[in-house]
């Protein structure tokens, strides 16, 4: 009994290349201490919204053209009497001109004077005339102004505006062309005001140090 041993075949350790899972394709890296995640998916491309992209050029191009096709409507400021007279009102600086034209020979009448007496330089009577030359209409209207306010300067830019405006009355077609030539554009510059403590708007007097 004691010569019988209990002879028990040794254990060989097994290879363990087998038991554990290789990374594949499909199955991401195991972490530590973790379950293994799957594969971030890459987000397929929205073909739609990519071409929509793209298109945002040409809408933006549509939308201008709608909007220069859509004009602001046109602004007659002054009206058309029962005899046929187109009546304008001018402004410039402190100046004020009543207008009227009406089909004539092409004369001019400011303040019961003619233009050339009235205005001495040629500046203030080529301003006078401008929108009848930009029409075309110096011979076949007669102009009647009733003007007061201001100087030489802001007369002839009111009577200017104010002839404007009375064209624009008798024939709308025009409106393009005074507009083009900005006859019908009101000149809102006016002298700036003294200010205390100056001799004028801006300018002061001389610097005493003592």
């Amino acid at each position: 009994m004691a010569d019988e041993v209990n002879e028990t075949p040794e254990m060989t350790p097994q290879p363990t290349e087998g038991l554990v899972p290789q990374p594949t394709e499909e199955m991401a890296p195991q972490p530590s201490g973790g379950l293994p995640t799957p594969p971030a998916e890459e987000p397929a491309a929205d073909t739609e919204s990519l071409a929509a992209g793209l298109n945002l050029g040409g809408e933006a191009e549509e939308a201008g053209e709608e909007s220069e096709a859509i004009a602001a409507p046109v602004v007659i400021r002054g009206h058309l009497d029962k005899f046929g007279v187109a009546w304008g009102t001018g402004r410039r600086k402190s100046s004020v001109a009543r207008v009227r034209v009406r089909e004539g020979n092409g004369n001019v009448t400011i303040n019961g004077r003619p233009l050339d007496e009235y205005f001495h330089v040629e500046r203030d009577r080529h301003t006078v005339g401008a929108p009848l030359e930009a029409t075309s209409m110096t011979d076949s209207v007669d102009v009647i102004v009733n003007v007061k306010g201001g100087g030489t300067t802001g007369q002839a830019g009111a009577i200017m505006l104010g002839v404007a405006r009375a064209l624009q009355v008798m024939n709308p077609e025009l409106h393009e062309t005074l507009s083009a030539g900005h006859y019908l554009t009101r000149d809102s510059r006016m002298v700036e005001r003294k200010k205390y403590g100056l001799k004028k708007a801006r300018k002061s007097f001389q610097f005493s140090k003592r």
